[in-house]
Protein backbone atom coordinates (compact mmCIF):
# COMPACT_ATOMS: atom_id res chain seq x y z
CA UNK A 1 0.00 0.00 0.00
CA UNK A 2 3.05 2.58 0.92
CA UNK A 3 4.75 2.00 -2.13
CA UNK A 4 1.35 2.74 -4.20
CA UNK A 5 0.93 5.72 -2.81
CA UNK A 6 4.55 6.68 -2.97
CA UNK A 7 4.36 5.90 -6.44
CA UNK A 8 1.76 7.57 -7.36
CA UNK A 9 -0.06 7.70 -11.11
CA UNK A 10 0.46 9.34 -14.58
CA UNK A 11 -0.51 9.22 -17.71
CA UNK A 12 2.33 10.45 -19.87
CA UNK A 13 2.57 14.19 -18.45
CA UNK A 14 -0.67 13.99 -17.09
CA UNK A 15 -0.53 13.32 -12.97
CA UNK A 16 -3.35 11.90 -11.16
CA UNK A 17 -4.44 12.39 -7.40
CA UNK A 18 -4.55 8.63 -6.75
CA UNK A 19 -4.65 5.28 -8.44
CA UNK A 20 -8.50 5.06 -9.02
CA UNK A 21 -10.09 5.32 -12.23
CA UNK A 22 -13.14 5.52 -13.76
CA UNK A 23 -13.44 3.50 -16.55
CA UNK A 24 -14.96 4.70 -20.11
CA UNK A 25 -18.26 2.89 -20.14
CA UNK A 26 -20.62 2.67 -23.12
CA UNK A 27 -24.33 4.29 -22.26
CA UNK A 28 -23.46 5.54 -18.74
CA UNK A 29 -20.03 7.08 -18.55
CA UNK A 30 -21.34 10.66 -19.80
CA UNK A 31 -20.24 13.99 -18.57
CA UNK A 32 -22.92 13.66 -15.67
CA UNK A 33 -21.85 10.31 -14.16
CA UNK A 34 -17.80 11.56 -14.94
CA UNK A 35 -18.60 14.49 -12.63
CA UNK A 36 -20.18 12.88 -9.71
CA UNK A 37 -17.57 10.21 -10.09
CA UNK A 38 -15.26 13.04 -9.96
CA UNK A 39 -16.82 14.70 -6.90
CA UNK A 40 -16.66 11.35 -4.98
CA UNK A 41 -12.44 10.87 -5.40
CA UNK A 42 -11.80 9.49 -9.36
CA UNK A 43 -9.17 11.06 -9.96
CA UNK A 44 -9.50 10.67 -13.80
CA UNK A 45 -12.48 9.51 -15.63
CA UNK A 46 -12.74 8.71 -19.50
CA UNK A 47 -15.94 9.26 -21.43
CA UNK A 48 -18.12 6.90 -22.69
CA UNK A 49 -16.46 4.73 -26.25
CA UNK A 50 -17.27 7.47 -29.13
CA UNK A 51 -17.27 5.73 -32.79
CA UNK A 52 -14.50 7.50 -34.60
CA UNK A 53 -17.01 8.79 -37.52
CA UNK A 54 -19.37 10.02 -35.03
CA UNK A 55 -16.72 12.47 -33.63
CA UNK A 56 -15.60 13.62 -36.86
CA UNK A 57 -19.02 13.75 -39.01
CA UNK A 58 -20.81 15.14 -35.54
CA UNK A 59 -22.07 18.83 -36.21
CA UNK A 60 -22.22 21.81 -33.69
CA UNK A 61 -25.13 21.76 -31.18
CA UNK A 62 -26.92 20.35 -28.44
CA UNK A 63 -26.76 17.05 -29.30
CA UNK A 64 -23.16 16.82 -30.02
CA UNK A 65 -22.37 18.91 -26.98
CA UNK A 66 -24.22 16.00 -24.69
CA UNK A 67 -21.84 13.49 -26.27
CA UNK A 68 -18.55 15.15 -26.63
CA UNK A 69 -18.24 18.30 -24.20
CA UNK A 70 -15.87 18.28 -21.22
CA UNK A 71 -16.72 20.16 -17.98
CA UNK A 72 -14.49 22.26 -16.39
CA UNK A 73 -14.35 21.00 -12.90
CA UNK A 74 -13.24 17.14 -14.81
CA UNK A 75 -10.06 17.72 -15.90
CA UNK A 76 -8.19 15.57 -16.47
CA UNK A 77 -10.25 13.20 -18.91
CA UNK A 78 -10.03 10.89 -21.85
CA UNK A 79 -11.81 10.41 -24.49
CA UNK A 80 -12.42 7.13 -25.73
CA UNK A 81 -12.40 6.04 -29.85
CA UNK A 82 -13.59 3.01 -31.36
CA UNK A 83 -13.46 1.96 -34.78
CA UNK A 84 -11.64 -0.37 -37.78
CA UNK A 85 -10.64 1.98 -39.86
CA UNK A 86 -7.23 3.10 -39.41
CA UNK A 87 -7.77 6.13 -41.46
CA UNK A 88 -10.46 7.31 -39.47
CA UNK A 89 -8.82 7.62 -36.28
CA UNK A 90 -6.47 10.43 -36.87
CA UNK A 91 -9.08 13.16 -37.59
CA UNK A 92 -11.38 11.87 -34.74
CA UNK A 93 -8.73 12.23 -32.05
CA UNK A 94 -8.17 15.38 -33.32
CA UNK A 95 -11.19 16.58 -32.49
CA UNK A 96 -11.44 15.60 -29.03
CA UNK A 97 -8.34 17.27 -28.52
CA UNK A 98 -9.87 20.41 -29.88
CA UNK A 99 -13.06 19.81 -27.52
CA UNK A 100 -11.01 19.48 -24.60
CA UNK A 101 -9.96 15.91 -23.54
CA UNK A 102 -6.44 15.59 -22.02
CA UNK A 103 -6.13 11.73 -22.86
CA UNK A 104 -7.15 10.18 -26.03
CA UNK A 105 -7.61 6.29 -25.06
CA UNK A 106 -8.18 3.57 -28.01
CA UNK A 107 -10.62 0.99 -27.30
CA UNK A 108 -9.86 -2.93 -27.96
CA UNK A 109 -11.58 -4.40 -25.51
CA UNK A 110 -15.47 -4.21 -26.28
CA UNK A 111 -16.80 -7.73 -26.58
CA UNK A 112 -20.43 -6.69 -27.18
CA UNK A 113 -21.29 -9.12 -30.53
CA UNK A 114 -22.44 -6.23 -33.14
CA UNK A 115 -19.05 -4.20 -32.28
CA UNK A 116 -16.65 -7.41 -33.02
CA UNK A 117 -18.88 -8.04 -35.98
CA UNK A 118 -18.31 -4.74 -37.38
CA UNK A 119 -14.79 -5.44 -36.94
CA UNK A 120 -14.03 -3.04 -33.83
CA UNK A 121 -13.41 -3.37 -30.48
CA UNK A 122 -12.05 -6.40 -29.09
CA UNK A 123 -12.13 -8.28 -32.63
CA UNK A 124 -8.72 -5.56 -33.27
CA UNK A 125 -7.04 -7.88 -31.07
CA UNK A 126 -6.79 -10.71 -33.32
CA UNK A 127 -5.40 -8.27 -35.95
CA UNK A 128 -1.92 -6.64 -34.47
CA UNK A 129 -0.68 -5.00 -37.90
CA UNK A 130 -4.41 -3.02 -37.83
CA UNK A 131 -3.92 -2.39 -34.16
CA UNK A 132 -0.69 -1.16 -34.21
CA UNK A 133 -1.27 1.32 -37.44
CA UNK A 134 -4.44 2.73 -34.92
CA UNK A 135 -2.37 3.30 -32.27
CA UNK A 136 0.45 5.16 -34.64
CA UNK A 137 -1.92 6.82 -36.65
CA UNK A 138 -3.49 8.61 -33.27
CA UNK A 139 0.13 9.30 -31.76
CA UNK A 140 1.00 10.91 -34.99
CA UNK A 141 -2.23 12.96 -34.94
CA UNK A 142 -2.45 14.27 -31.63
CA UNK A 143 0.22 16.76 -29.73
CA UNK A 144 3.27 14.72 -28.15
CA UNK A 145 1.75 16.33 -24.93
CA UNK A 146 -1.32 14.30 -25.30
CA UNK A 147 -0.83 10.82 -23.80
CA UNK A 148 -2.49 8.39 -25.99
CA UNK A 149 -3.74 5.18 -23.92
CA UNK A 150 -5.32 1.56 -25.10
CA UNK A 151 -7.85 -0.38 -23.12
CA UNK A 152 -7.04 -4.35 -23.81
CA UNK A 153 -8.55 -7.59 -23.09
CA UNK A 154 -6.28 -10.45 -21.88
CA UNK A 155 -7.04 -11.71 -25.62
CA UNK A 156 -9.82 -12.83 -27.94
CA UNK A 157 -10.02 -16.12 -25.97
CA UNK A 158 -7.66 -18.45 -25.00
CA UNK A 159 -5.59 -19.95 -27.51
CA UNK A 160 -1.57 -19.79 -27.96
CA UNK A 161 -2.59 -17.34 -31.32
CA UNK A 162 -4.55 -14.85 -29.22
CA UNK A 163 -1.64 -14.85 -26.13
CA UNK A 164 1.12 -13.87 -29.21
CA UNK A 165 -1.49 -11.10 -30.44
CA UNK A 166 -2.11 -9.76 -27.02
CA UNK A 167 2.29 -9.31 -26.46
CA UNK A 168 2.79 -8.35 -29.82
CA UNK A 169 -0.27 -5.23 -29.62
CA UNK A 170 0.92 -4.66 -25.51
CA UNK A 171 4.72 -4.13 -26.60
CA UNK A 172 4.11 -2.99 -29.99
CA UNK A 173 2.13 0.02 -28.93
CA UNK A 174 4.54 1.14 -26.13
CA UNK A 175 6.80 0.96 -28.93
CA UNK A 176 4.57 3.69 -30.75
CA UNK A 177 4.15 5.76 -27.49
CA UNK A 178 1.42 5.09 -25.80
CA UNK A 179 1.48 6.06 -21.92
CA UNK A 180 -0.70 3.59 -20.40
CA UNK A 181 -2.38 0.43 -21.20
CA UNK A 182 -5.21 -0.50 -19.65
CA UNK A 183 -5.78 -4.39 -19.22
CA UNK A 184 -8.98 -5.99 -18.73
CA UNK A 185 -8.77 -9.68 -16.83
CA UNK A 186 -10.91 -11.39 -18.76
CA UNK A 187 -11.10 -12.78 -23.12
CA UNK A 188 -13.25 -11.30 -25.39
CA UNK A 189 -14.94 -14.36 -26.12
CA UNK A 190 -15.60 -14.62 -22.14
CA UNK A 191 -17.12 -11.19 -21.75
CA UNK A 192 -18.58 -11.18 -18.89
CA UNK A 193 -18.59 -14.60 -17.15
CA UNK A 194 -16.66 -15.46 -14.65
CA UNK A 195 -13.75 -14.11 -12.67
CA UNK A 196 -11.21 -12.05 -14.30
CA UNK A 197 -8.07 -13.08 -13.99
CA UNK A 198 -5.86 -11.04 -11.81
CA UNK A 199 -2.98 -13.67 -12.18
CA UNK A 200 -2.70 -12.78 -15.87
CA UNK A 201 -2.28 -8.79 -14.53
CA UNK A 202 0.03 -10.07 -12.54
CA UNK A 203 2.16 -11.36 -15.31
CA UNK A 204 1.37 -8.15 -17.39
CA UNK A 205 2.92 -5.82 -14.80
CA UNK A 206 5.84 -7.67 -14.43
CA UNK A 207 6.47 -7.79 -18.24
CA UNK A 208 6.19 -3.87 -18.55
CA UNK A 209 8.26 -3.04 -15.86
CA UNK A 210 8.35 0.76 -15.38
CA UNK A 211 5.48 0.95 -18.28
CA UNK A 212 2.22 2.15 -16.51
CA UNK A 213 -0.57 -0.52 -16.29
CA UNK A 214 -3.65 0.06 -15.02
CA UNK A 215 -5.73 -3.16 -14.18
CA UNK A 216 -9.21 -3.59 -15.03
CA UNK A 217 -12.45 -6.66 -13.83
CA UNK A 218 -14.19 -7.38 -10.95
CA UNK A 219 -13.41 -4.00 -9.35
CA UNK A 220 -16.95 -3.82 -7.27
CA UNK A 221 -15.61 -2.35 -3.81
CA UNK A 222 -13.18 -0.39 -2.14
CA UNK A 223 -11.98 -3.87 -0.85
CA UNK A 224 -11.30 -4.81 -3.88
CA UNK A 225 -9.54 -2.11 -5.30
CA UNK A 226 -7.17 -2.53 -3.04
CA UNK A 227 -6.94 -6.10 -2.97
CA UNK A 228 -5.91 -6.01 -6.68
CA UNK A 229 -3.32 -3.12 -6.64
CA UNK A 230 -1.45 -5.02 -3.78
CA UNK A 231 -1.98 -8.48 -5.55
CA UNK A 232 -0.81 -7.51 -8.76
CA UNK A 233 1.46 -4.81 -8.73
CA UNK A 234 -0.51 -2.69 -11.05
CA UNK A 235 -0.15 1.33 -11.10
CA UNK A 236 -3.58 1.87 -10.88
CA UNK A 237 -7.16 0.61 -10.79
CA UNK A 238 -9.78 1.28 -13.82
CA UNK A 239 -13.42 0.91 -12.12
CA UNK A 240 -16.03 0.34 -14.51
CA UNK A 241 -19.97 -1.64 -13.11
CA UNK A 242 -18.79 -1.15 -9.75
CA UNK A 243 -19.25 2.46 -10.03
CA UNK A 244 -22.13 2.43 -11.78
CA UNK A 245 -24.86 4.01 -9.26
CA UNK A 246 -22.06 3.92 -6.52
CA UNK A 247 -19.78 6.86 -7.19
CA UNK A 248 -18.80 6.34 -3.23
CA UNK A 249 -16.63 3.40 -3.94
CA UNK A 250 -13.78 6.03 -5.07
CA UNK A 251 -14.15 7.62 -1.49
CA UNK A 252 -13.86 4.64 0.33
CA UNK A 253 -11.16 2.96 -1.90
CA UNK A 254 -9.34 6.33 -0.85
CA UNK A 255 -9.67 5.45 2.38
CA UNK A 256 -8.27 2.18 2.24
CA UNK A 257 -5.25 3.55 0.34
CA UNK A 258 -4.65 5.86 3.46
CA UNK A 259 -4.72 3.48 5.69
CA UNK A 260 -7.92 4.37 7.37
CA UNK A 261 -10.99 2.10 8.25
CA UNK A 262 -13.41 1.60 5.42
CA UNK A 263 -16.24 3.65 5.52
CA UNK A 264 -19.63 2.71 5.42
CA UNK A 265 -21.89 3.13 2.79
CA UNK A 266 -23.83 6.19 2.17
CA UNK A 267 -26.89 6.77 4.26
CA UNK A 268 -30.02 7.51 2.45
CA UNK A 269 -29.58 11.26 2.82
CA UNK A 270 -25.99 11.32 1.35
CA UNK A 271 -27.87 9.04 -1.26
CA UNK A 272 -30.26 11.83 -1.94
CA UNK A 273 -28.05 14.59 -2.54
CA UNK A 274 -25.88 12.47 -4.82
CA UNK A 275 -29.15 12.02 -6.94
CA UNK A 276 -30.40 15.40 -6.70
CA UNK A 277 -26.94 16.48 -8.10
CA UNK A 278 -26.82 13.52 -10.97
CA UNK A 279 -30.40 14.23 -12.09
CA UNK A 280 -29.13 18.24 -12.46
CA UNK A 281 -26.12 17.47 -14.15
CA UNK A 282 -28.28 15.28 -16.64
CA UNK A 283 -31.29 17.87 -17.33
CA UNK A 284 -28.48 20.53 -18.00
CA UNK A 285 -26.90 18.07 -20.59
CA UNK A 286 -29.91 16.82 -22.42
CA UNK A 287 -33.13 18.46 -21.66
CA UNK A 288 -35.88 16.98 -18.99
CA UNK A 289 -37.64 14.38 -21.90
CA UNK A 290 -33.94 12.72 -22.62
CA UNK A 291 -32.80 13.21 -18.88
CA UNK A 292 -35.74 11.57 -17.85
CA UNK A 293 -35.04 8.70 -20.60
CA UNK A 294 -31.04 8.49 -19.53
CA UNK A 295 -31.55 8.88 -15.66
CA UNK A 296 -33.96 5.49 -15.55
CA UNK A 297 -31.00 3.43 -15.85
CA UNK A 298 -28.87 5.12 -13.12
CA UNK A 299 -31.87 5.09 -11.02
CA UNK A 300 -31.96 1.24 -11.12
CA UNK A 301 -28.20 0.95 -9.98
CA UNK A 302 -28.76 3.50 -7.33
CA UNK A 303 -31.10 2.00 -5.88
CA UNK A 304 -28.62 -0.71 -4.84
CA UNK A 305 -27.27 1.59 -2.26
CA UNK A 306 -30.82 2.00 -0.33
CA UNK A 307 -32.04 -0.50 1.95
CA UNK A 308 -35.29 -1.23 0.31
CA UNK A 309 -33.46 -2.23 -2.70
CA UNK A 310 -36.42 -3.59 -4.71
CA UNK A 311 -38.83 -0.97 -4.12
CA UNK A 312 -36.63 1.66 -5.11
CA UNK A 313 -35.63 -0.10 -8.08
CA UNK A 314 -39.68 -0.61 -9.31
CA UNK A 315 -39.78 3.04 -8.83
CA UNK A 316 -37.32 4.40 -10.64
CA UNK A 317 -38.10 2.05 -13.56
CA UNK A 318 -41.79 4.15 -14.14
CA UNK A 319 -39.32 7.70 -14.37
CA UNK A 320 -39.96 9.94 -17.19
CA UNK A 321 -39.81 13.59 -16.11
CA UNK A 322 -37.92 15.74 -13.07
CA UNK A 323 -41.53 15.33 -11.52
CA UNK A 324 -41.34 11.73 -11.37
CA UNK A 325 -37.64 11.71 -10.47
CA UNK A 326 -38.57 13.83 -7.75
CA UNK A 327 -41.20 11.70 -6.23
CA UNK A 328 -39.19 8.58 -5.65
CA UNK A 329 -37.25 10.55 -3.58
CA UNK A 330 -39.91 11.63 -1.89
CA UNK A 331 -40.96 8.48 -1.36
CA UNK A 332 -37.69 6.41 -0.41
CA UNK A 333 -35.06 9.19 0.25
CA UNK A 334 -37.32 11.18 3.42
CA UNK A 335 -36.51 8.65 5.99
CA UNK A 336 -32.91 8.79 6.77
CA UNK A 337 -30.69 5.52 7.46
CA UNK A 338 -27.81 3.10 7.13
CA UNK A 339 -27.34 2.34 3.22
CA UNK A 340 -26.48 -1.06 1.98
CA UNK A 341 -23.31 -2.56 0.22
CA UNK A 342 -24.26 -2.92 -3.49
CA UNK A 343 -21.11 -5.47 -3.80
CA UNK A 344 -23.71 -7.92 -2.36
CA UNK A 345 -25.37 -7.83 -5.89
CA UNK A 346 -23.04 -8.29 -8.99
CA UNK A 347 -24.41 -8.32 -11.94
CA UNK A 348 -23.41 -8.48 -15.62
CA UNK A 349 -24.26 -4.96 -17.10
CA UNK A 350 -21.86 -4.63 -19.81
CA UNK A 351 -19.32 -2.07 -20.84
CA UNK A 352 -17.61 -1.01 -23.83
CA UNK A 353 -15.02 0.00 -21.43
Amino acid sequence: MTTTQTRGLSIGGVPLASPLVQAALSGYSDRAMRLIARRHGAAYAVGEVLLDKFVTESKRGRKAAARLAVAEEEHPVGGQLMGSNPDDFAPAARRLVAEGYDVIDINFGCPVKKVLGRCRGGYLLSQPATALEIVGRVRDAVPREVPVTLKMRRGLDDSPESRNNFWTIFDGAFARGVAAITVHGRSVEQRYVGPSNWAFLAEVKRHAGERTVIGSGDLFSAAACLAMLEETGVDGVSVARGAIGNPWIFRQAEALLAGEPLPPPPTVHEQREVLRDHWSLAEAIYGEAVAGRSMRKFGIKYARVHPDPRGTRDAFVAVKSAADWQAVLERFYTDDGPGRDPSLDIDETGDCG
